[in-house]
């Protein structure tokens, strides 16, 4: 694929060592769901557990009325003093229809180190055999017991962010509101991560990303079909599912948001911080120049990469108190 004049240098560098495979995404069935997952997941399964000062445990808690239980992947500091500690309750991305708390376990490892928090990472129902609000609702049903069982994992009620990158990102938004909104646990800070919000894909850089790199337009609306089905971009889809379709954003937890310049989020994502900014919620945004979607997961090293990561701690440790 021919690369946007934008692209950072570093990264376009980084790209031309390791290029990505051509995928005809607009050609991509509901069938073909099931292999791609079987390979992503194949992947994340090879990369070896980091050598880190960080213990993980898996619980298995009630899910939803009627629904199974939800798998928690609990990351905590294997050391350290025994006071209430900071958590983040975290939501991997995937598109909606892939992804597993494992991929982010070296990722969720700096946070922990860095913050000294501890990191509950759910593993909700993927679409399309599940799909809305059957992804939403699990991470809800997860952080309900986050919440009840502080005590338990040793953290800081009081002390407690939601955040998530790309479909997770867009997850944790849609969880924070229904926190809001069903009167549930108290949410002190929201992490939103290049976050998938939308589903109308009618914004300026829904449109300009047909070629993009890791994830287009074709991809984002076969996303938004696998979790919405026919409602996609119609009138009937709720702000749990798609949190830019949200009227009333005031109420919300301190929000950081964070996105490319070269990717479809782009526009629906600088939209709801400043819609979070006007309803009064204080909010902290990026826009990263010549980064794709991400970027800071394919070249974490590279000064951009490097940025954001620091970036995001940064803000996260402020929140928290760390």
């Amino acid at each position: 694929m021919a690369y946007h004049p934008n692209l950072d240098p570093e990264l376009r560098a980084v790209l031309d060592r390791t290029p990505l495979p051509a995928v005809d995404l607009s050609a991509m069935t509901m069938e073909d769901v099931a292999g791609i997952r079987a390979e992503v997941h194949a992947v994340a399964a090879a990369v070896p557990r980091p050598d880190s000062g960080v213990t993980i445990e898996d619980r298995h808690v009630p899910g939803p009325e009627g629904a199974p239980d939800v798998r928690l992947r609990v990351h905590r500091p294997a050391a350290g003093p025994e006071e209430a500690r900071p958590c983040l309750y975290w939501i991997h991305g995937g598109g909606m229809m892939v992804g597993t708390p494992e991929m982010d376990d070296a990722f969720l490892a700096e946070y922990v180190e860095r913050l000294g928090c501890v990191v509950v990472a759910v593993d909700y129902r993927l679409a399309p055999e599940h799909p809305d609000p059957a992804p939403v609702e699990d991470c809800y049903a997860g952080l309900v017991w986050t919440a009840a069982s502080a005590a338990e994992l040793g953290v800081d009620p009081g002390r407690l962010a939601v955040g998530g990158a790309s479909a997770g990102g867009g997850l944790a938004a849609g969880t924070v509101l229904l926190a809001r909104d069903r009167g549930g646990p108290a949410v002190a800070f929201q992490l939103l991560i290049c976050p998938m919000l939308d589903d109308r894909n009618v914004t300026p850089s829904s449109h300009e990303f047909a070629d993009a790199v890791v994830w287009n337009r074709d991809a984002n609306l076969f996303g938004w079909r696998a979790l919405l089905g026919d409602r996609a971009g119609g009138d009937d889809v709720s702000p749990y599912a798609a949190p830019a379709r949200a009227g009333d954003l005031a109420g919300l937890p301190p929000a950081f948001v964070d996105v490319g310049e070269l990717e479809v989020f782009r526009d629906e994502d600088v939209d709801y911080a400043m819609r979070l900014v006007r309803a009064g919620v204080s909010t902290e945004l990026h826009l990263y120049p010549g980064a794709f979607h991400g970027f800071d997961m394919m070249a974490p090293d590279t000064a951009l990469g490097v940025r954001a990561r620091q970036t995001r701690i940064a803000a996260l440790g402020r929140a928290l108190r760390c």
